[in-house]
């Protein structure tokens, strides 16, 4: 039994030493990024572009849904969502792979704005190091904007007025109720939900930002079976 113990302990001692190097890493990439660009500087940027759309000119559907889809807790947490981690956490142990990340809006942001697209685990620790960071110079409505600004829709659109106007013909302004919750699953996967290569998967990815809604408390039930639509 004592050598069972003291393999635990050294396994428990190697985790920590593992953990530390990682968190050391992340926080050195999170630095190296934030002297290159600072937070005000990378909101500077995307804010200059032009169709630039503030969260007063979106409609209040395509914000739940946005919000139902990729961040639910996102008025609630400091950059960091412990119980979305959890959750990720559980189903990629089930899964034996990387399948779910659970990052929110802020993270999404500060990925794209300062990292690359890997999946490594320092590049996470890093990216939490720069949504806190990125959490404590902008508020709230600012960093949504930003991240809707700043994605990529499909078909060559990366921001939410290009995708609006290729997709609808409209402003964000404009979007109806099919339109916005039709957009807003589109980020998640834009080859596979794009509306002009999928429509199809499209479709079928609007049914679950339905849902999603509908479980965030923003859509009753009686709103989601009554909601019609457009195959």
């Amino acid at each position: 039994m004592r050598w069972i113990k003291r393999l635990c302990s050294l396994l428990f001692f190697c985790l920590v030493i593992a953990a530390g190097i990682i968190g050391f890493q992340g926080y050195r990439d999170y630095r190296e990024a934030l002297e290159g660009k600072s937070v005000e500087q990378m909101a500077y940027e995307i804010e200059s572009q032009e169709n630039y759309t503030s969260i007063d000119e979106l409609p209040q559907t395509y914000v739940d849904a946005v919000l139902a889809v990729e961040d639910k807790r996102f008025y609630s947490h400091p950059g960091i969502d412990p119980i979305a981690i959890g959750r990720a956490l559980v189903n990629d142990i089930k899964a034996g792979a990387y399948v779910e990340g659970g990052s929110t809006i802020t993270q999404q942001l500060a990925k794209n704005q300062y990292f690359t697209q890997d999946k490594k685990i320092v590049r996470k620790v890093a990216e939490m190091f720069m949504a806190f960071k990125i959490e404590s110079v902008l508020d709230k409505d600012k960093i949504f904007e930003l991240y809707v600004n700043s994605i990529f829709f499909g078909n060559g659109y990366y921001c939410v007025a290009d995708a609006s106007a290729g997709y609808f013909g409209k402003t964000p302004a404009e979007m109806n109720f099919d339109e916005c919750t039709l957009l807003a699953g589109v980020p998640n996967a834009p080859t596979n939900y794009n509306p002009v290569a999928s429509p199809e998967l499209a479709r079928q990815r609007q049914a679950q930002v339905l849902e999603k809604m509908e479980k965030a408390g923003y859509l009753d039930k009686t709103e989601t079976e009554n909601t019609a639509v457009a195959e």
